[in-house]
């Protein structure tokens, strides 16, 4: 019986626990190995860093020339294939942001899609022009059908990152 009782309190600990890892909206970056990222721009020194999902609310709570000064985790959907100087960054499922690079004082690498990322920086909600939109399509290797399909202007969600990191 004692044995029983142990193995369903033990049992108790580890699903308690990890229901609070999932609870968590974000980490600091004192809680990640540094070494195992590669580091472009400035320092990263937020003491909250939001994952993925927790981002998204902040972006649906901003307007047109709001900004708000924030760090995230997510992963890489596109990099700008001319010279890593913008990418496109998972929010969730639907939705993603754009994440250009502060003065253009620095670029990612070029074949970053899919790796996690850290970016600290600026969100903000923008209008996206028609050209700038064929620009990035451009950037991006689509066909020429493709960008010639853009016709009309893109409420998005930016990103001006300060630093990025880049899981190796």
């Amino acid at each position: 019986m004692k044995k029983i009782t142990l193995f369903i309190a033990g049992l108790s600990c580890i699903l308690a626990c990890n229901s609070v890892q999932k609870d968590k909206e974000s980490f600091s970056v004192k809680d990640i190995a540094l070494s195992e990222y590669n580091s472009f721009g400035g320092t990263i020194s937020s003491d909250v860093i939001l994952y993925q999902d927790a981002i998204v609310e902040k972006y649906k709570n901003l307007s047109e020339g709001d900004t708000i000064d924030i760090a995230f985790s997510s992963t890489v959907n596109d990099v700008c294939k001319a010279k890593g100087c913008w990418m496109k960054v998972a929010l969730d499922n639907e939705e993603e942001t754009m994440v250009k690079f502060k003065d253009y004082a620095f670029f990612v690498p070029k074949d970053i899609e899919n790796d996690t990322i850290i970016v600290q920086g600026k969100a903000y909600i923008s209008e996206t022009s028609v050209d700038e939109l064929r620009h990035l399509a451009e950037d991006a290797g689509k066909s020429e059908e493709e960008i010639a399909a853009i016709t009309t202007p893109k409420k998005t969600y930016a990103f001006m990152a300060d630093g990025v990191l880049v899981k190796q």
